[in-house]
């Protein structure tokens, strides 16, 4: 086995490990301190794993002992479990999930031969080899042979030109202030617009008509005083360095839960959310977000081409950054990349650095959701931490506004006068929260605290209590107490059932969670 693939097994393995244990096994008694056992229900097997954030080396139980399993028979018994346990057959996310494996095997080959970035807010984009630690096919990128989305991809260093096209001004669609679009070209002819398209995209939706009667003209590639756009962690948005600039595009590929292309009941309600985003953030000195300005796209007759070709364009990084901050990537420093400022930490360092970053993740969080009725999207992907000259924590940067969820019944006039838009970005109260505490405890406060507990196991108590003092000092200064006590006591926090969402095939927007232990709760 090259070295390449084992890593890649190892890898794949650990987040289909974790799925499973997470969403469907049973915790048995453990046979040792190094190891943990579960029980598939349905098919009644033992599953034995090495412990720990990352388990390893999965075997099953049979009459001769405990048989090591490959990558593709913990495929295999995943299939027959999940197959019994919902009577559904799913051939398709089995081979996500094997697809998923040889994407990181290429990926690992074109890392080995590419130079990252030497800008550390693009090294720590672009960190991301192993992708979602909880989704059984992280890194599937649908079925297109690796050399149609090498040049594209983040993990790959990937950066290249967009390409530009000229939309007649009779067919534009948009919405917003576009301006931020002007450094990409020299401009369109007379009668037209200039519309960015990511290059895979434009490939993925082919040969229109609208290129043969004049709707729409190929202008080539982005300006070189634009710069290279280099790919984030989310595949399909890019960034602009020199110009400071981020596009959101379409991207018609299967990656984690869902179909990246940009949805039409998303685009009408970007600036609504954005004018609901705006004063969040004016009384908090250490927090902010990049606000989506605007969309634009070709309306050429269908949704399919409406959607395909739509760009949104994001704020950069260069406006919103206190002086002397360095944007990072959390989900990168969850990860870990070459600079990662929790490398090397002593004990001392990592309580302090855990200090500061709940000090200016928490408040916001809850600020938006106590005062706005909003939902923030702060899972890792979605966050940004700006660190200062000693690697501290000194400022959050948010992203997203696809992410962001409005509480119905704070918004109910505003629901009320722009539900012909279509379906709204809305929760009741409960699945908000819900929403909510999964995004900030689930995904992004737990797995920063592993990071930092990988390094210095003995912290683990500590970090979560001074986690649960940074939730209760928001609740007394700014209120919400009762809201936050039951958090802090309640025994369970939501996780969400990738695995089971992939196989029932189930919209990644619909989530579905189960219970979790409760990090927050005192022990």
């Amino acid at each position: 086995m090259s070295e390449a693939k084992g890593r890649a097994d190892a890898l794949s393995a650990t987040a289909l490990l974790n799925c499973l244990i997470r969403e469907v096994a049973g915790t048995e008694p453990r046979p040792d301190p190094d190891h943990t056992v579960h029980r598939l229900p349905a098919t009644g097997r033992l599953l034995r794993v090495r412990a720990g954030r990352r388990p390893t080396e999965p075997c099953v139980r049979t009459d001769g002992g405990w048989l090591p399993l490959t990558f593709e028979a913990l495929v295999a018994l995943t299939a027959d479990e999940l197959g019994r346990r919902t009577g559904v057959t799913n051939r398709a996310v089995v081979g996500e999930m094997t697809a998923s494996r040889d994407v990181v095997a290429a990926l690992q080959d074109a890392r080995a031969s590419a130079s990252p970035p030497e800008d550390p807010y693009l090294r720590s984009e672009q960190a991301l080899l192993a992708g979602h630690r909880y989704h059984p096919a992280p890194k599937a990128r649908g079925a297109g042979v690796p050399e149609s989305w090498l040049p594209y991809a983040p993990e790959a260093y990937a950066r290249f030109p967009l390409e530009l096209l000229g939309v007649r001004a009779d067919v534009v669609a948009e919405d917003g202030d576009l301006s931020l679009l002007d450094a990409l070209g020299t401009g369109a002819p007379d009668g037209y617009l200039l519309l960015p398209v990511h290059p895979w995209e434009l490939d993925l939706l082919g040969e229109q008509p609208a290129f043969r009667d004049g709707r729409l003209l190929r202008l080539g590639a982005s300006a070189p005083s634009a710069g290279p756009a280099v790919a984030t962690s989310s595949v399909r948005t890019v960034y602009l360095p020199d110009a400071d600039l981020f596009c959101k595009f379409s991207l018609d590929v299967q990656i984690t839960n869902g179909n990246r292309r940009l949805e039409l009941r998303d685009l009408l309600w970007l600036r609504t959310i954005a004018d609901l985003l705006a004063p969040v953030f004016d009384p908090l000195p250490t927090a902010t977000f990049l606000a989506d300005r605007g969309y634009r796209t070709a309306d050429l007759g269908g949704q399919l081409a409406y959607e395909g070709f739509a760009v949104i364009a994001r704020e950069g990084l260069r406006p919103h950054l206190l002086p002397g901050v360095t944007p990072l990537l959390a989900a990168g420093v969850a990860e870990g990349f070459p600079g990662n400022p929790i490398d090397g930490l002593t004990a001392e360092g990592a309580l302090a650095w855990w200090r500061h970053y709940l000090d200016r993740l928490v408040p916001p969080v809850l600020h938006a959701w106590r005062a706005h009725g909003l939902v923030l999207e702060c899972h890792l992907q979605n966050v940004l931490v700006g660190v200062d000259a000693d690697g501290l924590p000194a400022q959050v940067v948010f992203r997203d506004h696809e992410g962001i969820r409005i509480v119905a019944a704070r918004h109910r006039g505003l629901l009320d006068r722009h539900g012909p838009r279509g379906p709204a970005p809305a929760l009741d109260a409960e699945h908000g929260w819900e929403r909510l505490v999964y995004c900030l405890v689930t995904n992004n406060l737990s797995e920063i605290a592993g990071a930092l507990t990988d390094r210095h196991p003995e912290l683990t108590g500590e970090l979560w209590s001074l986690a649960r003092s940074a939730f209760a000092a928001y609740a007394a200064e700014h209120g919400g107490a009762e809201e936050v006590s039951a958090l802090l006591g309640s025994p369970h926090v939501p996780a969400k059932t990738n695995l089971l969402l992939r196989w029932l095939d189930v919209a990644g927007a619909d989530a579905r969670y189960v219970p979790m232990p409760n990090p927050l709760r005192r022990g």
